[in-house]
């Protein structure tokens, strides 16, 4: 390549915005997944603690919608997954973490299991 040229190419990939590659711009966040790529994901649906207090929904379309006690979405965000580790981006910009494991999620200090399937102690 001339090199009177490579200024101008360096210039157009600079302009490339991140979200035309899939990621919210200014960050460093993994790429959406498209909704037709998590709708299978074992992971989607209703994830709640033992008390039923927290209640987390993963949606399909990579965001979540999390209510605590009688405040119903008091977050929401978007989520990625790699494996069985999630990562949280909340609309407000806070981020957060947590692992499934053995189906369970834990995530902030707490457990979350699938709806429908918490046990109950004896």
């Amino acid at each position: 390549m001339p090199r009177s040229t490579l200024p101008l190419v360096l210039a157009a990939a600079m302009v490339i915005s991140p979200s035309a590659l899939g990621q919210p711009a200014g960050t460093n966040q993994p790429p959406v997944k498209e909704a037709t790529e998590m709708e299978d994901h074992p992971y989607i649906g209703m994830w709640v603690t033992k008390d039923g207090h927290i209640r987390q929904e993963l949606l399909p379309n990579g965001r979540y919608d999390e209510a605590r006690g009688t405040r119903t979405s008091a977050y929401q965000g978007r989520y990625g997954i790699r494996g069985t580790k999630i990562d949280y981006w909340d609309d407000t910009g806070f981020t957060a973490d947590g692992e499934f494991i053995d189906g369970v999620l834990h995530h902030g200090g707490m457990l979350f299991h699938r709806e429908g399937q918490v046990k109950q102690n004896p």
